[in-house]
């Protein structure tokens, strides 16, 4: 594919949109339904399952299988105690970061619609400078203005009830979007950014194409373990964020080095297929697509793992989009990088052969 910008403006309307949209673990359905959406002119059919992944389908008919994978969920609060004096207190729905909770406004979702709230916090001038006391999850509450619990259960809010960040999509200094959820609705946002020039280039896979947007990773890679025994894939390529590790108070010589703007970043680790990964490098180096490496102790924490380790092992690779300021509400990435992983995936699968087994004994 000629290096030429792959965004449209129909791609960003989706992607603004689709990251809009809240889709807390658990709940992911209402943003699994924009993305379904999108992709129906560019795919088969589709396929569900009853916690809400959805895959979209090229060549369904096909034996071989290969799969591309992003997760659709975010990470968000739960409800957990409700205090006589109306105020909130949570627990983690996923890698919720307390310490960025305080002064946030946030969106609980009840049966009746949305009611706003905001985590609350003393005021500089009652806090003891001796002894400053850090945000905690014990000691952050939500006030959504209620006098009391009884008005709380009236505005329809309840223990069990999931709370998630407003805050929405927006571009710093052109190519750098800005949003929380980024990790990993641009995944499934690639992905379907691949289908879709499959599918405007009328190239012809010789296999069957799962495009998946797996739910529940956020909690331990549920929704990837549920589908991949679902699909039965051959080949797994997954695509997840990782840490650009140049911003301040990050180490790179224990975390690695990698960096915004300077491409996806492929993963080394036991759950990587060395055949496959070798072939997405090989693939990079060819196409003059930037790339950068990341070396994972033990597992990648990712859905790769999922894959890798299902069905009598399927042979998987991980592509990683950097991004800084993970599991906050600015999380960020570089729009070249978005587009490098996208055509990085795109080139691969056109390499892929039918009925191949990247087999170390061949």
């Amino acid at each position: 594919m000629a290096k030429k910008q792959l965004l449209t403006k129909k791609s960003m309307d989706f992607l603004e949109k689709y990251l809009n949209n809240a889709s807390p673990t658990g709940y992911e359905w209402e943003g699994q339904k924009l993305w379904m959406n999108y992709l129906k002119p560019y795919v088969d059919e589709f396929i569900t399952d009853t916690y809400g992944t959805a895959v979209a389908v090229i060549n369904p008919k096909a034996k071989y299988k290969v799969v591309i994978e992003g997760h659709a969920d975010e990470i968000s609060w739960y409800v957990n105690y409700i205090s006589d004096k109306g105020l909130l207190y949570v627990i983690r729905n996923g890698g919720s970061d307390h310490q960025i909770a305080p002064s946030k406004v946030v969106n609980i979702h009840t049966k009746n619609g949305i009611v706003k709230g905001v985590f609350g916090w003393p005021a500089i001038h009652t806090r003891s400078r001796a002894k400053e006391e850090p945000p905690k999850p014990d000691n952050i509450c939500i006030d959504i203005g209620a006098k009391d619990k009884k008005e709380v259960e009236k505005m329809g809010v309840h223990v069990g009830c999931v709370i998630t960040y407003p805050d929405e999509f927006h571009i710093l200094n052109k190519d750098k979007f800005v949003c929380r959820a980024l990790d990993n609705r641009m995944g499934g946002f690639m992905i379907a950014e691949v289908a879709r020039i499959l599918h405007e280039n009328k190239k012809k896979l010789p296999f069957g194409l799962y495009i998946t947007n797996s739910v529940q990773e956020e909690i331990g890679l549920r929704g990837a373990e549920m589908i991949t025994e679902t699909i039965q894939p051959n080949v797994a390529i997954v695509t997840d964020v990782t840490h650009d590790t140049t911003t301040p108070m990050i180490d790179p010589k224990k975390q690695g080095l990698a960096k915004i703007g300077d491409g996806p970043v492929i993963a080394y680790a036991p759950a990587v297929q060395q055949k496959l990964r070798d072939l997405i490098t090989d693939t990079a180096e060819e196409k003059k697509i930037p790339f950068q490496r990341a070396a994972l102790s033990r597992a990648t924490g990712t859905d790769t793992d999922a894959f890798a380790y299902s069905n009598g092992g399927v042979a998987s690779a991980l592509i990683s989009l950097p991004l800084r300021y993970m599991h906050t509400t600015v999380e960020m990435v570089h729009k070249d990088d978005v587009e490098n992983v996208i055509r990085l995936i795109y080139e691969t699968l056109l390499k892929i052969k039918d009925g191949e087994t990247f087999s170390y004994f061949e």
